[in-house]
């Protein structure tokens, strides 16, 4: 599957120290001990209604960690997965009567024009479910020879607690597992499995619903699966960050990191399990079944700057739950007023001193409203003059834009 393309970035004098960042798994904040490449896998999105504000919060939240790895000096093998089979999107597309391929392609494309507007970085390999099928068929089989998988009415359950580390994403207790399945697309009910929790790996075929010829059948792969084939085979056990929203923490990647460690004997999956708080909307968080949607694609067509709806987003700690509001909208093209004046002014004050504490406050797990207090207080101070360096306007640009994805241009 083809990403989007890569804009530019900007250099910048010097190079940024070590990242730490906050760990689900460890529930602290750890550094992160990247090699030469830093690995790094992000969920992507079920492409039946892209790209709501949820989105763009996590996905502004990875390309931070993506630039700033990249401003160190370290090559940057970044995965990100399209889930172009599952059944919310067969779902739509039964309730708008359209094919679900038309949808996802769509969709998809859409999500790849609202990431290239917002600056993201694309990741170096973009895989979709359904190329996957062939892989995560093998897993499975691999599964099977462990004897960690068994069927209920030829469907393929793949047993947690095979992995003696079950659980230790989340640190949630079995009853609040159960209860969270059950909201998120699990089926702890349903009879003849052996645990609550298993997880299904492969469902055969069902009438009127896509199904692929593989060595184990006519079927399609479970959710939590597609992930771990992609992540193996493309970066392999231990990669340093594995990310998504917070509602991914269980089941998905709790999910996840339990099939790999079947799979390969090992741990961890991951080294980092990193993820970004959810975005309300209207007095509930932004869903898809709620309606209450703002979406990129709809702001950029009524004017709006992809690089205000950053700012907008970059006021918030990654981790944080908040609300999208147009007040802070309008502070943000604000803000990018103020910073694009200032960029464009003949001479600055040295930006020596900011590049360096935006560095700082960016290593010490993101902290962005630290960042954009930092940028505007060399932004007005250029409103009173002074300052004889020529350069520093262009440098304050390049630090907007090659650490913050913000275009002042």
């Amino acid at each position: 599957m083809k990403a989007w393309p890569s804009p530019e970035i900007p250099s910048l004098p010097g190079t940024a120290g070590s990242l730490t960042l906050f760990d689900t798994g460890r529930q602290a904040a750890r550094p992160t001990t990247p090699g030469p490449t830093a690995r790094m896998y992000v969920c992507g999105i079920t492409p039946y209604d892209a790209t709501h504000m949820g989105h763009a919060f996590t996905y502004v939240t990875f390309d931070l960690i993506h630039r700033f790895w990249r401003d160190a000096g370290l090559d940057v093998h970044y995965v990100q997965n399209v889930t172009d089979i599952d059944d919310p999107l067969l779902e739509r597309a039964v309730e708008t009567g359209q094919d679900w391929r038309a949808i996802a392609d769509r969709e998809t494309a859409l999500f790849r024009e609202d990431m290239e507007a917002l600056r993201v970085l694309p990741p170096r390999d973009y895989i979709g479910a359904v190329e996957s099928i062939p892989s995560v068929a093998a897993y499975v089989q691999d599964l099977q020879a462990r004897g960690s998988v068994y069927a209920v009415e030829g469907d393929l359950y793949f047993r947690v607690r095979q992995d003696p580390s079950f659980g230790a994403v989340s640190h949630l207790s079995d009853d609040e597992m159960v209860r969270i399945f059950r909201e998120r697309g699990g089926d702890p009910d349903r009879p003849g499995k052996e645990d609550p929790l298993d997880c299904l790996v492969w469902q055969s075929a069902r009438p009127d619903e896509p199904a692929w010829n593989t060595s184990l059948g006519h079927g399609r792969p479970g959710w939590h699966i597609e992930c771990t084939a992609i992540a193996l085979d493309h970066l392999g056990m231990g990669f340093d960050v594995q990310g998504g929203g917070s509602d991914l923490v269980f089941p998905h990647h709790e999910m996840c990191a339990s099939e790999a460690h079947v799979l390969m004997q090992e741990t961890p999956f991951a080294g980092h399990y990193v993820h970004s708080g959810m975005v309300a909307w209207q007095g509930h968080k932004m869903s898809k079944s709620r309606g209450n949607l703002v979406f990129v694609s709809e702001l950029r067509r009524n004017g709006v700057s992809p690089a205000a709806i950053r700012l907008a987003l970059l006021a918030h700690h990654y981790r944080s739950d908040w609300s999208w509001t147009p007040q802070g909208l309008d502070g943000a093209q604000q803000r990018l007023a103020l910073w694009t004046r200032a960029a464009q002014a003949d001479h600055g004050t040295d930006v020596a001193t900011t590049l360096s504490k935006v560095r700082a406050a960016l290593a010490d797990d993101l902290r962005t409203p630290e960042v954009l207090d930092v940028m505007d207080d060399w932004a007005m101070a250029q409103q009173s003059g002074g300052g004889t360096d020529a350069q520093s306007p262009k440098t304050f640009a390049a630090i907007a834009d090659a650490l913050l994805g913000v275009s002042l241009n």
